[in-house]
């Protein structure tokens, strides 16, 4: 039990650096990794889920998905363009297998509706 806490503590601690770090590169996107940290910390300690939320990181990047007020469009298009980049590369890697290709390229489409259609729009709070 001590194990798996552990595990959730230094994948989530990755999640947020990962996070920290796409809150300043434009092309890696925060909100996967926070959102990874959130999980992670929420299962493992509720003296880091107390912290974690209560960071400016987290406050600006996934508290409004969280409370099911949805996202920035800036936000989405952060993270559509990523996954469409990571499945392009798949997709070309995969040149001798075409069931893969179509296979990767409808979880693309849908990937794209989802974060289109089905993730609520917000309005960006910056000033």
């Amino acid at each position: 039990m001590k194990l798996k806490k552990i595990i959730y503590i230094i994948t989530g601690c990755i999640g947020l650096a990962l996070g920290a770090v796409g809150a300043v590169l434009p092309l890696l996107p925060s909100f996967p990794f926070l959102l990874l940290a959130a999980v992670c910390f929420g299962k493992s300690s509720e003296r880091l889920n107390n912290w974690f939320v209560n960071t400016k990181l987290y406050k600006d990047n996934l508290e409004s998905f969280v409370k099911g007020q949805g996202m920035t469009w800036k936000t989405k298009i952060k993270i559509m363009i990523t996954v469409t980049v990571l499945m392009t590369v798949g997709f070309i890697m995969m040149n001798q297998v075409v069931v893969g290709r179509i296979v990767l390229a409808c979880v693309w489409v849908f990937h794209i509706i989802y974060f289109i259609f089905g993730v609520k729009t917000v309005k960006n709070t910056d000033k």
